[in-house]
């Protein structure tokens, strides 16, 4: 009888295992959004140990002379893992990854692309964050939050390419346009347009399905970017975080109509030195109130809105 017991445990041992081994299979499914490129879909949540720190967006062309991966995600395990999803579908090697821009989400799977041979290419503000203390602290704080999978032997990597302000990479015949739009969301945002594939990835300046993550953005910067990218006319954008776009025009509204509401909201109490307590409060927040990461980012959002716009 304990002999049957063990064998059953065992078995159910095998299918938990598998049904976890499936599960994190489909964590990382490529989606194909046009001919020869695919991205992956982060989770609408804060990163955790839970998650692997998998909150955002990266994707890959694959062209006849080997893949461009843009951002790498947060955390070196998913970007084997990417590396590994990438290998189901092509023979052609990784040969370059993009950069976005530098927060931890996007960069800290960096180092498995440098392992594999990969050029990275970023603007060259990055350069100042990874030499940053905030860079540093953060990273220390990852290495606990995101444990085991950011850990000691997780690293900030810089650039073997820094990019100006615009920069055309060609990579078997498919050119990659990349233009520095920031100080946006971040003071290094690129944006790259591959016209072949007519699709864009757009990094953080494009949120869908959840509230925008603000932080010290230049919110203005941030505005003008959303034009810029408007003006390409992609028929594809990939955002940093949430579902593509087939729909540019209609789905970069929401993004551009946050940002405004939160610098009309802000306006008027951070210029009269008002108190942020009271311009927060009296503000109707019900539009967005029910939006993934509302409770997480909303407040902190406005704050710095409001810090911001005291500062332009």
């Amino acid at each position: 009888m304990v002999g049957v017991l063990v064998r059953y445990c065992a078995f159910l041992l095998l299918i938990f295992a598998a049904t976890v081994d499936a599960s994190e299979e489909l964590l990382l499914k490529p989606i194909q959004v046009a001919p020869h490129t695919y991205f992956v879909q982060g989770l609408p949540e804060m990163g955790s140990s839970k998650n692997k720190n998998f909150i955002s967006n990266a994707g890959f062309v694959i062209t006849p002379k080997g893949v461009v991966v843009v951002d790498a995600l947060g955390s070196p395990v998913l970007a084997k893992k990417l590396i590994a999803e990438i290998k189901r579908l092509t023979t052609q090697k990784v040969v370059a990854i993009i950069v976005t821009h530098y927060h931890a989400d996007h960069i800290y799977g960096l180092q498995e692309f440098r392992n594999i041979g990969a050029k990275i290419y970023a603007q060259g503000e990055g350069r100042s964050y990874i030499s940053s203390e905030t860079a540093k602290q953060r990273l220390i704080a990852s290495r606990i939050d995101f444990a085991p999978w950011v850990n000691a032997s997780t690293k900030l990597i810089g650039a073997d390419v820094w990019i100006d302000q615009t920069y055309v990479l060609t990579i078997g015949g498919v050119e990659f346009k990349i233009n520095r739009v920031g100080p946006a969301h971040a003071p290094e945002d690129l944006i790259i347009y591959v016209p072949s594939e007519k699709v864009l990835f757009a990094g953080d300046l494009v949120f869908r399905g959840r509230i925008p993550f603000v932080g010290n953005a230049d919110s203005r910067g941030w505005l003008h970017a959303l034009e810029e990218i408007e003006g390409l006319s992609p028929s594809i954008v990939i955002p940093g975080h949430g579902v593509y776009s087939s729909n540019p025009t209609e789905d970069v509204r929401f993004t551009r109509e946050y940002l405004k509401y939160l610098r009309q909201s802000m306006q008027k109490s951070a210029v009269n030195m008002d108190p942020f307590d009271e311009a927060y409060l009296q503000t109707d927040w019900s539009e967005y109130e029910g939006m993934a990461l509302f409770r997480a980012a909303n407040r902190m959002n406005a704050y710095n809105v409001y810090l911001s716009i005291q500062a332009e």
